[in-house]
C-alpha cells in the first residue's frame, strides 16, 4: 500500500496535462510516475476520441479507464476495449445542414468512437487532423457507416464561431443536443447530457475509488462539470473563466508542469 493508495488523478490533455506544442513535460511524467508507484491511479478525460489519444497514452501510460467525447466514451487503454458510449442522434444531419448554410466558412468534422470523417474542411479542421495525427478521410454525416460521437464544428475566427454558436443554440433541435466549447476553434455536439463530470461516478466505480477521492484537472469549458463533480477540482492558470470559477483552487499553467505541481502540493 503506498501513500496514493485509493486516490485517482483526472486530467484534461489539451491545454492541461500537454504542453501547447502538444508534448508532455518530463517534470509531468516523473510525477506522474512517482504518483502511480506509490498506489495513485493516473487517468485522463478528454474531447479527444480513443485513437486521437493514443501517442499521449504511449508516453504517460494511464492506469485506469481513460474517458474521451467529453465524456461520451469510456475506453481501457490497457485492454484496446471501450468499456461504455454514447452516440448523437441522427438528426445532427439536419443541424449542419443548417450550419454550413448559414455560416459557409465552418468546417465539419463527423467523429466516431474510433475514427473521424471530415464532412466539411476548413483551416480549422485541417489544424485538427494535423494536430491529432489523423488521416484525411471524407465522409458524409449521412453515410457514414459507424455511429456517430460527436460532431465538431470549426471556425478560427471568434466573431464567427460566436455567431455560429448563437445559432446553433437557438436552433428548434437544439435541446436534443449538448454543446461544449472544446477549444478557440471548436464547439461541439454531443448526445444529450454528455459531460465529463458524468463519467467520474463510472470510475469510481470501476476502480473503487470513491468520487470524494478523485481530483480532476481542467483548463476548458467542457473540464465544468468534472471540476464540480470531484472531491477535489483544480483549473490551471491558463483556464476558462468558466473553469475557474468552478474550481477549488488554480493551480499553475500548463506550461509550467501543472500536473507536477498538483501532485507536489497535495
Amino acid at each position: 500500500m503506498g501513500k496514493f493508495s485509493g486516490w485517482m488523478i483526472v486530467t484534461d490533455l489539451d491545454g492541461t496535462l500537454l504542453r501547447d506544442d502538444k508534448s508532455v513535460s518530463e517534470e509531468n511524467l516523473r510525477a506522474i510516475r512517482y504518483f502511480q508507484s506509490e498506489g495513485g491511479l493516473f487517468s485522463f478525460i478528454t474531447g479527444r476520441i480513443p485513437r486521437g489519444a493514443k501517442a499521449v497514452v504511449d508516453v504517460v501510460h494511464p492506469n485506469a479507464p481513460c474517458g474521451h467525447n467529453s465524456g461520451g466514451c469510456l475506453y481501457d487503454h490497457r485492454t484496446g476495449q471501450q468499456l461504455w458510449g454514447r452516440s448523437i442522434s441522427a438528426e445532427v444531419a439536419e443541424l449542419v445542414d443548417y450550419a454550413v448554410e448559414q455560416v459557409p466558412s465552418v468546417g465539419v468534422i463527423a467523429c466516431t468512437h474510433s475514427g473521424v470523417y471530415f464532412h466539411k474542411k476548413n483551416a480549422a479542421a485541417e489544424r485538427f487532423r494535423r494536430d491529432e495525427g489523423f488521416e484525411d478521410v471524407a465522409g458524409d454525416i449521412r453515410t457514414v457507416q459507424e455511429p456517430l460521437a460527436k460532431v465538431m464544428f470549426t471556425e478560427a475566427d471568434e466573431a464567427t464561431l460566436q455567431r455560429l454558436i448563437a445559432l446553433l443554440e437557438k436552433h428548434p433541435l437544439a435541446q436534443k443536443f449538448t454543446f461544449l466549447r472544446t477549444d478557440k476553434a471548436y464547439y461541439e455536439a454531443l448526445p444529450q447530457g454528455v459531460g465529463k463530470g458524468d463519467l467520474l461516478p463510472r470510475l469510481s466505480k470501476l476502480t473503487g475509488v470513491p468520487v470524494k477521492h478523485i481530483i480532476a484537472v481542467g483548463d476548458n469549458d467542457n473540464d465544468v462539470s468534472m471540476l464540480r463533480a470531484a472531491g477535489l477540482g483544480v483549473a490551471v492558470a491558463n483556464a476558462s473563466q468558466a473553469a475557474k470559477a468552478a474550481a477549488d483552487r488554480i493551480t499553475v499553467s500548463n506550461e509550467e508542469h501543472a500536473i507536477a505541481r498538483v501532485i507536489e502540493e497535495w
